[in-house]
């Protein structure tokens, strides 16, 4: 009876630790991680590669979320529509937070050092980056291009865990991810304007406004478009590719044009589960068209 409890309690500290950090969001990444490894590869990459490199990942973004969520639980508490979450409401305690955060970092440094020499040096910079974007809403509107450039090291990292070397083509793919992520976090942080005025953030949707946020979000999403397309000529890409880019534009007009910033349970489909499918599309309709048509 005692272990049968010990493991609920686990089984319950695991959930709450997995919404903390929002666990399902690793769609955002994984996809091109992998695509970024593959073409990295030339095909499949080696079983310890990919195993190493999912560890890798996993680590960083958890860590990573959990560290924010760490240090803005003071504004969380304070905005309506955060203080729900776990730390506001005190469901986990702050110190089980900062301990969780350090064995991620440690578990993404390990699995680095697994992968290849350059990962490794690498790891230490890599956690600085993803750590520093917690504060750059409390002195830049630019913060939603640092967290899609934080969250762009996904794939680029994958490529250096395949290959140990830089080029050109990561850094494509870590774009377009930069600008896909910044997108539609301006689009969610159109919620917060009002707060974001009153505590004194920092966002783009605060300082510009609405309208203007959204023309910027859709602008970052037609770059984005073009430099999938781009990488189309670039790594000499077949039709599916194509068709997996057209139904991503779909989803993405269909984004912009469900928002409304009043209503919660629509933003969440246009910032969250669209583009969890628009991920998945891409990977889906890029794996098939490299190993089977081009």
């Amino acid at each position: 009876m005692v272990i049968i409890n010990a493991c609920k309690i686990a089984a319950h500290k695991l959930k709450m630790f997995g919404e903390l950090v929002m666990f399902s969001h690793t769609l955002f990444s994984l996809p091109f991680a992998i695509i970024s490894m593959v073409w990295a590869a030339g095909g499949w990459p080696s079983g310890r590669i990919m195993l190493w490199g999912l560890i890798a990942l996993i680590g960083a973004r958890n860590g990573a979320n959990a560290f924010n969520r760490l240090v803005d639980r003071t504004f969380d508490g304070q905005n309506p529509r955060t203080a729900h979450r776990h730390l506001p409401q005190r469901l986990l305690a702050e110190k089980e937070v900062a301990v969780f955060v350090v064995v991620n970092y440690a578990i993404f440094i390990a699995a680095s050092g697994m992968l290849n020499l350059l990962c490794l040096i690498l790891s230490p910079v890599a956690i600085v980056l993803i750590s520093t974007y917690s504060y750059t809403k409390r002195f830049t509107y630019l913060s939603h291009l640092y967290l899609g450039f934080v969250i762009a090291s996904a794939p680029i990292g994958a490529w250096f865990a395949v290959t140990g070397q830089i080029a050109f083509t990561p850094f494509v793919i870590g774009t377009v991810v930069m600008l896909w992520i910044a997108g539609f976090d301006i689009i969610y942080g159109t919620q917060d304007i009002e707060f974001d005025r009153r505590a004194g953030l920092w966002s783009i949707p605060s300082y510009f406004g609405l309208e203007n946020a959204l023309r910027i979000a859709k602008a970052l999403h037609f770059i984005m478009i073009m430099l999938l397309l781009f990488l189309y000529v670039w790594r000499g890409l077949g039709w599916i590719y194509l068709v997996g880019i057209g139904i991503a534009t779909l989803l993405l007009m269909t984004e912009h044009n469900i928002i409304k910033p009043s209503n919660r349970r629509l933003m969440k489909v246009a910032s969250y589960n669209l583009n969890q499918v628009i991920s998945l599309v891409i990977l889906t309709c890029t794996l098939v068209d490299y190993f089977y048509v081009s």
